[in-house]
């Protein structure tokens, strides 16, 4: 783990004002922010359906590669109702970790938010990709 970036500070902003912006209701709670390698940042908002609808970690993935981002360093989730910074779940950390492997997820602990990859959050995980399929685990 490290300690936080000053761009993570603006990443974590943005995620927080599309949230406060859009989560009025129980559909949207959660916003999502991701930054390029060029810097720019594309966000995110879930949005809650019985049947499993999108995170908005993965609407802030899509936002980005239909912005033409393909590289991507950095993501961070905020909640509503002031629970502030929250980890993704196991579908959003096995998405990140097939397309963007080498990403930093911005994550609550007991000292702070932290810096930490996606690799170390899920050390065991099956890789993915289109043209192999799954593999072994990583770790």
């Amino acid at each position: 783990m490290e300690d936080l970036r000053e761009d993570d500070l603006e990443l974590i902003e943005h995620a927080r004002r599309i949230v406060e912006a859009h989560g009025d209701d129980e559909v949207h709670t959660v916003g999502a922010a991701v930054r390029d390698v060029e810097g720019r940042i594309f966000g995110g908002i879930n949005l809650y359906h019985f049947t499993g609808g999108p995170c908005a970690e993965l609407v802030a993935l899509g936002h980005a590669r239909a912005s033409g981002a393909r590289e991507l360093t950095a993501i961070v989730a905020y909640a509503d109702r002031g629970r502030g910074v929250i980890p993704p779940c196991g579908r959003d950390c096995q998405v990140l970790l097939d397309y963007h492997p080498d990403i930093a997820v911005l994550v609550p602990t007991p000292d702070g938010i932290r810096r930490v990859t996606v690799r170390a959050l899920m050390p065991h995980a099956y890789a993915w990709t289109p043209d192999e399929g799954s593999r072994p685990a990583l770790g």
